[in-house]
C-alpha cells in the first residue's frame, strides 16, 4: 500500500495545477490527454486493486461516474480529443478518489498469504499472474502515466513540478 499512496501523492501533485481547460488538450500528432490519463490510471487501480484481488462485486459500479467508463479508459481504448465524450475533469477526479479510498479500505484485510494466489479474474493480464503481481504493478503502472502527465505538463506550458 506504500507504493499505492506514493504513486497517487505524485500524480496528485503533478494535476494540482492544471486548470480544467487543459485536460483534453491534445499535443500536434499527440495520442491522449490529462483527462484520459486520469480516467486510465482510476481504472487500473479498480481492475488491479479491487477486481483482480476479490473480484467484481454489483457495488462496484457506485464507484464510477458513467457507465461506459471502461470503454473510455480501459487499456484498449483510444482517447479523443472531444471533451463532451468524456465525464468533466472534477467527476475525473472523483472517481480517482473513490476508486482510491476503496482500495485502501478494502487491502488491509488481504492476508498476506493470499498474495500468491492467481488473480480473482478469469481474463488473463500480459503482466500480472498473482495478487501481489497485482498490487506492484498498479504502482508501476500508475507512476508510468504519471509521467506521461509530467510530459503533457511541460508540452503545454505548465511548469515542471520537482
Amino acid at each position: 500500500m506504500v507504493q499505492l499512496n506514493l504513486a497517487r501523492h505524485y500524480t496528485l501533485g503533478l494535476l494540482s495545477d492544471i486548470p480544467d481547460e487543459k485536460w483534453f488538450w491534445m499535443p500536434q500528432g499527440g495520442v491522449t490527454h490529462v483527462a484520459w490519463q486520469v480516467g486510465h490510471i482510476a481504472m487500473a487501480e479498480y481492475n488491479l486493486t479491487l477486481a483482480r484481488i476479490r473480484g467484481i462485486l454489483p457495488q462496484d459500479r457506485e464507484l464510477f461516474t458513467i457507465d461506459n467508463f471502461a470503454e473510455l479508459f480501459g487499456r484498449t481504448s483510444i482517447p479523443q480529443a472531444d471533451a463532451a465524450n468524456y465525464p468533466t475533469p472534477s467527476a475525473l477526479r472523483e472517481t480517482l478518489t473513490r476508486i482510491h479510498a476503496q482500495s485502501q479500505q478494502e487491502l488491509p484485510a488481504l492476508a498476506d498469504e493470499k498474495l500468491d494466489q492467481p488473480s480473482a479474474l478469469a481474463k488473463p493480464h500480459p503482466i500480472v499472474t498473482t495478487k501481489l503481481s497485482s498490487l506492484l504493478w498498479c504502482a508501476q503502472h500508475e507512476m508510468i502515466h504519471a509521467g506521461q502527465i509530467g510530459l503533457q505538463r511541460r508540452m503545454m506550458g505548465t511548469e515542471p513540478k520537482w
